[in-house]
């Protein structure tokens, strides 16, 4: 992954949105960049879903309204994210290939009239991509107005259908050489479902109950390496005209796993995402927390690029609903992201459309025009940013944007495992696990860094593993090392239960850390949804409990109810220098504090701040040789803390007792050499 890109941070941190000219006349061209300069805009994104503009008819493009675009923002001097737009394939293209339109698992073929209506592994969309990325590289890559480039658009399209299963053949042929291997480690004994030939195997689609989970497993990562081979692709096309302009790629995070996130990060120059928290009040500031931990984690602790958010809207997917933001709040969560390293702000989008499929989508111009709330909010942060400007270098070398000494482990792998449906639970499920311990630590006011079980961690105090069901001894034996080694590590039940390929493993449930954690453990005990369980320390759990024999670690809380009475719940084992826990079951909430509490005292780890916790956000963030103090009030109680060095919002000198208000914020420059 590159690190010096001189087009990178040129104009202070980055404020903007995705810009779609070809949606408007031209003469709005010119109010908008009246617009753009009055609001400190300095970046906008172009082309995310122009093809049908670029190229109308397959070969044909137009490419003046484009020319005409750039050289409008480089003579205002906004910097230009240029997206190929490759992730929704115009009408012609559907027409003149059908066999590169996405099938559904249940066989339905799906035409245009939506995006995304493409399948990854079609030669002909493949080859249309490269074409026309080749095409936009070739014109703009020495464009004045050129900051990056944005490859595709929230990659995630899975498919099926006989052009998928010829290239899954292909993959599973370069994975397991023969197909004895694939036999054996799917297990094909099982219902009689032994290969003859490669061609008797299809990509997993729909059928009479249930299907193979280590065959659904390696689907979803041969689906994942299809959708990074399509970035690849475009990525060596626009290096190979212009290398030193940066290439990323947006994220839609949390809840898109379509890919691995480690492997696509380490595809571009800079990681970006898409972030669109669901719910308002302080639990979307967790969430805004939480995409931010996994962005800059993604980008191995760099500044990353907030590609989207939405300015004064909560989008309720469940309910069906848009919410409007409290006042304020566009201004406060966007503090948030630049405390845990964000370069600054983008949006979708610049300015509402009169139609279309998103004509309601949160905006930075909306259909009120410029004498609405949203765009003075939008002016106000504009202004703040440009304030900001110190904040933009990239930290000293040797130091990530952030120093934290918590992580959790982040593994695509173990997310795809717990989709299958032959589970004994569904609350082992990945993603709720991983969430529920990110939120109890931000409560505890600890700030957390995530990685996946291939990297070092020796910089971490405390690693923590919500939910890991596959895991290699591969990736047991560097958590092994990483405790023997003095560091500490939590781990929740199932997790190593299988190996990678989800064959169980013999002798103990979560048997790959069995041996670190000093347990056997005999038999699981799932529970209905509303069963409490009480344990001997007065914590309360519920929906899962195991039957858990010490082999060397102590108890720290046992169960107290029949037919697991006085059987371990919570245990903990020391290891060379350092301890591993262990919890074979799901504590509720207040029990999770307290027991993540009594690990992060074991492993010497304290807030960034002693005000920080329930509520009160402490995030310390680094550029150039400089900390800066991020003090964010979440709370509805007005605090006083204690805090030294200049605040960069009011521009004053803060010594000693400081009064932050509900919904208030400090950033605090703080000399490195102080901390």
């Amino acid at each position: 992954m590159p690190t010096d890109h001189p087009l990178r941070s040129d104009d202070g941190l980055v404020f903007g949105g995705d810009y779609n000219p070809e949606q408007w006349p031209e003469s709005v061209w010119l109010e908008d960049v009246r617009l753009m300069r009055e609001a400190h805009v300095n970046r906008v994104t172009i082309g995310v879903f122009s093809w049908s503009s670029i190229e109308p008819r397959e070969g044909q493009y137009e490419f003046g309204w484009l020319d005409r675009i750039l050289d409008l923002m480089a003579e205002n001097g906004i910097g230009v994210v240029l997206a190929t737009p490759t992730a929704s394939p115009p009408p012609w293209f559907s027409l003149a290939h059908p066999e590169a339109l996405p099938v559904t698992a249940d066989g339905v073929r799906l035409i245009h009239g939506s995006r995304d209506t493409y399948n990854p592994a079609a030669p002909a969309y493949r080859a249309a991509a490269r074409r026309l990325t080749s095409a936009m590289a070739e014109r703009y890559s020495f464009h004045p107005a050129l900051r990056m480039w944005h490859l595709h658009n929230e990659y995630g399209t899975v498919s099926y259908g006989p052009q998928t299963d010829t290239a899954f053949r292909e993959w599973l042929r370069a994975k397991y050489g023969d197909l004895w291997e694939l036999n054996t480690t799917w297990n094909t004994a099982f219902w009689s479902q032994g290969y003859g030939e490669w061609e008797e195997i299809f990509a997993p689609q729909a059928t009479q109950y249930l299907p193979n989970p280590s065959h659904l497993l390696d689907f979803k990562r041969f689906s994942a390496d299809l959708l990074r081979d399509c970035l690849r692709e475009q990525a060596e096309i626009v290096r190979s005209v212009r290398p030193e302009v940066p290439v990323t790629t947006n994220f839609m995070l949390p809840s898109w796993n379509h890919y691995d996130q480690w492997d696509f990060a380490a595809e571009i120059d800079d990681v970006s995402v898409d972030h669109y928290p669901d719910t308002p009040g302080i639990e979307g500031d967790v969430q805004v927390a939480f995409g931010s931990d996994l962005a800059r984690s993604f980008n191995g602790g760099r500044p990353w690029v907030l590609m989207e958010q939405a300015t004064t809207m909560v989008y309720d997917y469940a309910q069906g609903r848009i919410l409007a933001r409290d006042p304020g709040k566009l201004l406060f969560n966007t503090l948030q992201y630049l405390a845990r390293g964000a370069t600054g702000s983008l949006f979708f989008q610049w300015r509402s459309p009169r139609a279309g499929a998103e004509f309601f989508h949160s905006p930075m111009v909306p259909h009120a025009g410029e004498n609405s709330r949203t765009f003075r909010e939008i002016v106000e942060l504009g202004t703040t940013l440009a304030n900001l400007h110190e904040l933009a270098p990239p930290p000293a070398a040797g130091h990530g944007v952030n120093q934290n000494r918590v992580a959790i482990v982040w593994d695509a792998t173990a997310w795809w495992s717990t989709d299958t449906r032959a589970l004994p639970s569904n609350d082992t499920a990945f993603l709720p696990a991983v969430k529920s311990v990110h939120r109890a630590l931000w409560l505890l006011g600890i700030n957390t860094d995530f990685v996946q079980l291939d990297q070092d961690l020796s910089g971490y105090n405390l690693v923590l593993v919500p939910s890991k069901l596959a895991a290699s001894n591969a990736e047991a034996e560097v958590l092994r090392r990483f405790v023997a080694n003095g560091g500490h590590t939590a781990i929740w039940y199932f997790s190593g239960s299988t190996d990678e390929n989800l064959n169980v493993r013999q002798g103990s449930f979560t048997g790959a850390f069995a041996d670190l954690l000093g347990i056997r453990v005999e038999e699981h005990f799932p529970q209905l949804e509303a069963t409490a369980l009480k344990l001997s320390d007065g914590s309360t759990a519920d929906c899962w409990a195991e039957a858990v024999e010490l082999r060397g670690a102590i108890s720290i809380s046992n169960f107290t109810e029949f037919p697991l009475a006085g059987r371990p719940a919570v245990t903990k084992h020391g290891v060379g220098m350092g301890t591993a826990h262990y919890l074979a079951t799901r504590l509720g909430e207040d029990a999770l504090r307290t027991h993540l509490r009594r690990i992060l005292n074991d492993a010497g780890v304290s807030p960034e701040h002693p005000a920080a916790g329930y509520g009160i956000e402490a995030v310390r963030r680094y550029a150039g040789n400089d900390s800066y103090l991020f003090l964010l009030n979440h709370s509805e109680e007005t605090v006083d803390v204690g805090i030294h060095g200049h605040d960069l919002l009011t521009d004053s000198a803060l010594h000693g007792e400081t009064t932050l208000g509900p919904g208030a914020a400090l950033i605090v420059r703080e000399p490195w050499a102080e901390q």
